[in-house]
């Protein structure tokens, strides 16, 4: 059976309001809506620790899920050793250049 296209978040809060008030069960809701009840389950709990966030002061734009902190901490931790390996490369590249010990072959040692 092919999966029914995705419903707009305003069809899935009116149909998890409708839930969480009785006016209608989770089968009422799935088989309103043609979804599986776990779907009805899933929106429900999902909506309901978006409102706990909200309640805890957490902004509405960073709903601040485990997954998106733990990549953004991740993130931060590549930018600081990507600019710690850059600056090591440059002191490297710095320190070459005074210790650079001419060949006896090199132009400048040729006699002629």
């Amino acid at each position: 059976m092919p999966r029914p296209p995705a419903l707009p978040s305003e069809q899935k809060t009116r149909l998890v309001l409708a839930v969480l008030s009785k006016e209608r069960t989770v089968s009422e809701a799935a088989r309103a809506a043609q979804v599986s009840e776990q779907s009805i389950a899933n929106w429900r709990r999902q909506f309901l620790e978006g409102g706990s966030a909200a309640m805890a002061g957490k902004s509405a734009a960073y709903n601040g899920s485990q997954r998106e902190a733990a990549l953004l901490q991740e993130v931060h931790k590549l930018k600081q050793a990507l600019g710690e390996a850059y600056v090591e490369l440059m002191t490297w590249r710095r320190t070459q250049e005074y210790r650079r010990v001419p060949y006896a072959t090199s132009k400048q040692y040729v006699q002629n």
